[in-house]
């Protein structure tokens, strides 16, 4: 191959977030059923083959980050010494895994805005909640010697859920603190059963 022969395949560079940065830029500017993967893959220089090494469906793309913080969440929680009170682990293992900014609030409210506004988005988030869910109620149920599909740690994982949920929509609504003030607060007061 001669040195001007150019490079087939990947380019070096070429990520999955940046992956995902294009397809964002692309469904919040066109739409999310109007951009295809071939689209993103052309403007990440990259085939729609490589596109699929990264992602198994186009809304995966928006999922990345949120899966990582997932498998992340499960090896803190995993990692938490047994001396640990049950709501102490969550609550610092849950802080200790989320490292946005202020400065991150204008691409996850990009984000925010096409899951909420694109049905098949929505449709998919209910996967990815549940995986994180998931996570806290297996931790609890070991924690307590009980099943995973008995009532507290079941309580327990889905009250997490929708406290940070609330936490995270303060927090994208203000933009004035990282995301780990928030959380901070909201399981505290989750803690002690939100007494003043």
């Amino acid at each position: 191959m001669s040195e001007t022969t150019p490079l087939r395949g990947r380019p070096p560079g070429t990520s999955a977030r940046e992956l995902e940065l294009i397809a964002l830029r692309l469904f919040t500017e066109q739409g999310f059923e109007e951009t295809s993967v071939e689209q993103i893959a052309a403007e990440a220089s990259v085939s729609r083959r490589t596109f699929f090494r990264y992602f198994d469906t186009k809304s995966a793309v928006l999922w990345q980050g949120f899966d990582h913080e997932v498998a992340n969440l499960r090896a803190a929680l995993t990692a938490t010494p047994d001396d640990v009170p049950l709501m102490d682990a969550i609550r610092t293992a849950v802080v200790g895994v989320n490292h946005y900014t202020a400065a991150d609030v204008a691409e996850l409210r990009d984000r925010i805005n096409l899951i909420s506004a694109v049905p098949a988005l929505a449709a998919s988030a209910s996967t990815h909640y549940w995986a994180w869910e998931g996570a806290v109620i297996e931790f609890a149920a070991q924690r307590l010697g009980q099943p995973t599909d008995a009532l507290l740690p079941v309580a327990i994982g889905r009250a997490t859920l929708a406290v940070c949920r609330a936490a995270y929509e303060q927090w994208v609504g203000r933009a004035d603190a990282d995301l780990q003030k928030y959380l901070d607060e909201a399981l505290a007061a989750m803690s002690r059963g939100f007494q003043p």
